[in-house]
């Protein structure tokens, strides 16, 4: 086949067909009836597809059979446009734009169960994205609405209702509006349903018991076997569905800890979610996250863990899974988790050299990932004993830290401020390369950012870098930093930036009199900025702070004495 030819041939098969259009458009049932199945079958699991379809204008057409009397044309008009918004927010925005979304609705009350249920699947695409309606649980109409799509004896619609808890329920007035209205007893009941019932109500009711103790006991007491029969989920047949047990549990435990206190079961969860990190599929991407869940911020459960040996099943997923985004992140964030607190467990992360695998990954191309490293950094800096060994302050690791402070996505530049304001609180000998690279202008430059939090983060590291450090040091430091704009930071609109600034001040002047001179500088505006803010403290934590910084002056020669007496406190 000639060149010309076969670049042809390749490109109509990716183009959708005007022809088709006008047949979607066609007064003819039949015609109309055959052009919908063919969209539908052309654009399953092709994005391509998809979006040439969309660039042809052939929602609209697709959504305007939903007019249609004839019930099989419904059905192919709900299935293609179900199609359209399966995984996919362009598709959905398209959808929408079309106007479909009600006329899908009334589908529900159709006579003809498979109008019924192709409508439903439809729904439950749509709400799969962020882009979806919310429904306001607070208005009655909404409510019974909802109360009516659990009560189906068609699973397809009961299962939307539980997507349409999940999107749409994020607050505790919501929360609490469906637990008077008798959702939960819904979706207990729901949890003796099929397996996709069974699936609905768990993220249903993980997402109704969230932060919300008042939700969880109702839950608890709303029935005599509904705590059990998540329990007894945890031991389905199928992986998603034990995931999803867990989560509902751990989701109650950390709202509301009086329950599910037995070793037992905490010892459970641990060595389930261990084994389902093992899944190769999305069960296994999403099983770091829920077992983040379960044991973040809580030392008995990293202990169980690490017991559990999490960290060498931890180390092997980080080998074989660096290629995939999620799940990569995911078990950085289990990582950072596990050696936040435990020093046992630092050390068995270093001597199984996985900081070089954290290393790469701060280079990694996707954003989540090099966030994830950087918070996987901070927890295992934490380590006084590694600091001072010189673990973290090699250049494989200072010099792309220093680079993410150019990160175009800022979540990524908090983090990696984090993991630098533990790092630097020792680098005796390695100071000179963080300010090689550009550290100490990278941090002043986010101190003056517009960002509340990134100038927290920023004077966070500065106040640690500052830290113990010499007068050479602490000359270079408020060089770049200057005076009038340490000052400024003192005087800051956010109270937590303020009490930074101060604790970097009390590093400053801590030490010999040629330290406590700093805070002479320029006139007094440093100390004249202290001043001001101990008479007007609006949190104690400045306060107390600033009092430091003044014990450190006082500390000096008699001038320095008279100097803290006229601050007029």
């Amino acid at each position: 086949m000639p060149a010309s030819a076969s670049i042809s041939a390749s490109s109509s098969h990716h183009r959708a067909s005007p022809d088709l259009l006008v047949r979607l458009g066609s007064t003819d049932p039949e015609v109309k009836l055959r052009a919908l199945r063919e969209v539908k079958n052309q654009i399953i699991g092709n994005r391509t597809k998809k979006l040439s379809f969309l660039k042809l204008g052939a929602v609209p057409a697709v959504a305007a059979a939903l007019d249609a009397a004839q019930s099989e044309l419904l059905v192919q008009s709900a299935a293609a446009l179900g199609s359209f918004a399966c995984g996919f927010d362009a598709g959905v925005r398209a959808v929408l734009d079309a106007g479909a979304f009600p006329n899908l609705i009334s589908l529900l009350s159709y006579p003809d169960e498979k109008v019924v249920d192709a409508g439903a699947r439809s729904l439950r695409m749509i709400y799969q994205s962020k882009l979806a309606p919310k429904y306001d649980f607070l208005q009655v109409e909404n409510m019974e609405f909802l109360l009516s799509l659990l009560s189906s004896e068609n699973e397809t619609v009961t299962g939307l209702g539980a997507s349409i808890i999940i999107h749409s329920c994020q607050t505790d007035i919501e929360q609490n509006a469906l637990c008077h209205a008798g959702v939960l007893k819904k979706l207990i009941n729901l949890l003796e349903g099929s397996l996709s019932q069974r699936d609905a109500s768990l993220e249903s009711l993980a997402t109704i018991m969230k932060d919300n103790p008042e939700a969880a006991s109702k839950f608890v007491s709303e029935s005599g076997r509904a705590l059990s029969s998540v329990i007894d989920l945890t031991k389905d047949r199928y992986p998603r569905t034990r995931m999803l047990a867990c989560r509902c549990l751990i989701v109650m435990r950390n709202t509301s800890p009086c329950h599910l206190q037995d070793i037992g079961i905490k010892t459970k969860l641990v060595y389930l979610l261990l084994e389902l990190l093992d899944d190769p599929g999305q069960v296994g991407e999403e099983a770091s996250f829920v077992f983040s869940s379960l044991i973040a911020q809580k030392e008995d459960l990293q202990k169980l863990a690490f017991k559990a040996n999490a960290l060498d099943k931890l180390h092997n997923q980080l080998l074989n899974y660096s290629s995939h985004p999620r799940r990569f992140q995911g078990i950085l964030l289990v990582l950072a988790d596990l050696c936040s607190n435990l020093e046992s467990c630092r050390s068995r992360f270093l001597s199984l050299k996985a900081l070089k695998l954290v290393a790469d990954a701060l280079t990694n191309d996707n954003a989540d990932v090099r966030a994830a490293a950087c918070i996987c950094l901070r927890s295992v800096s934490r380590s006084i004993k590694d600091l001072s060994a010189g673990h973290f302050t090699n250049e494989v690791i200072v010099i792309p830290l220093v680079r993410l402070l150019h990160d175009p996505c800022t979540s990524v530049q908090v983090a990696a401020l984090g993991a630098i304001g533990n790092i630097v609180v020792d680098f005796t000998t390695h100071k000179s390369t963080f300010v090689k690279c550009g550290g100490l202008k990278l941090l002043v430059q986010l101190s003056k950012s517009m960002d509340p939090t990134m100038r927290l983060k920023a004077l966070w590291a500065l106040k640690n870098l500052t830290f113990l450090a010499d007068n050479t040091c602490k000359e270079g430091i408020l060089s770049e930093l200057t005076t009038p704009l340490l000052s400024s930071l003192i005087c800051d609109p956010e109270a937590s930036v303020q009490v930074q600034a101060l604790a970097l001040v009390r590093n400053l002047v801590d030490g010999c009199i040629n330290s406590v001179e700093y805070a002479f500088a320029e006139n007094d505006i440093i100390l004249d900025a202290i001043g001001r803010q101990l008479q007007s403290a609006s949190k104690a934590e400045i306060g107390i702070q600033g009092m430091y910084v003044l014990s450190n002056i006082a500390s000096g020669n008699e001038f320095h004495k008279d100097a803290v007496h006229q601050v007029g406190l």
